[in-house]
């Protein structure tokens, strides 16, 4: 499979963009996406004709109401979600889109993140819902191609095994199912060649060490990452035959 950039570490909400390998073109998809946003919002404010909101005929009139100008100072604050110029709040819908619009331009979401960041900024439950589907229905928010996109920018860029990116995905709150697909394009003859890779650029490191130390350090090093012990200790105790050390009493879990 092909080496992918290494995915940012633990993204959190309103984080700084960054690339991800298989997944850039998700995040260009969300930056196009916040763009002709602008653009149609610039229209409606505009009053132009034929003008039409992705949320349909109600939220096209919450654009034109909520927005003096695609250009004015209150229209830029409306777009953040602060209070028009009036004093007036915005329509809780439009300010949860341009919420998840905003987190999802720089880096893909999953649905708990970004109804997180919505409850966070105090967005009622039912806009936030309301938001959240519609931005489903027309694929900004996909779960699926996050875990999968994530699994393999975790794998090949950090080396994380298949236990260590199921409690990753868990913390972001995508659903087990789609966690158990996600991270089933990894076999086991994978993980375990991506563990000799990791003990490969480590061992040297280790050299001048006694034989228990390096077997600690190295073997400690795959656990981190999700590996069974099992599995750590096969390779270890390999990598340190090849380097002609004496693995003799070396079959006994660390």
């Amino acid at each position: 499979m092909t080496r992918r950039t290494e995915w940012p570490d633990s993204p959190e909400p309103g984080g700084p963009a960054s690339g991800y390998g298989a997944a850039d073109g998700f995040a260009a998809e969300r930056g196009a996406a916040a763009d002709e946003d602008g653009a149609r919002s610039g229209r409606r404010s505009r009053g132009g004709p034929g003008a039409r909101s992705g949320f349909g005929e109600g939220a096209g009139r919450r654009g034109r109401s909520g927005t003096r100008g695609s250009g004015s100072p209150s229209s830029s604050r409306a777009g953040e979600g602060e209070p028009h110029g009036s004093g007036e709040p915005c329509d809780p819908v439009e300010q949860a889109r341009g919420i998840c619009l905003r987190l999802l331009t720089g880096t893909p979401r999953t649905r708990k993140q970004l109804a997180d960041a919505l409850r966070k900024r105090e967005i009622p439950d039912e806009a936030a819902e309301e938001v959240l589907a519609r931005f489903e229905d027309v694929g900004l928010i996909d779960d699926a191609a996050f875990a999968g996109a994530w699994v393999e920018s975790r794998h090949h860029g950090r080396g994380l095994a298949r236990r260590a990116l199921v409690r990753e995905l868990r913390t972001k709150g995508v659903e087990s199912a789609v966690i158990d697909e996600a991270v089933g394009q990894l076999d086991a003859d994978q993980e375990e060649e991506t563990a000799r890779e990791l003990v490969a650029r480590k061992l040297r490191s280790t050299r001048g060490l006694d034989r228990d130390k390096r077997l600690r350090r190295l073997a400690g090093m795959l656990a981190r990452k999700g590996y069974g012990e099992g599995m750590a200790l096969r390779v270890v105790r390999q990598a340190l035959e090849e380097e002609g050390e004496d693995t003799e009493g070396l079959d006994e879990p660390f």
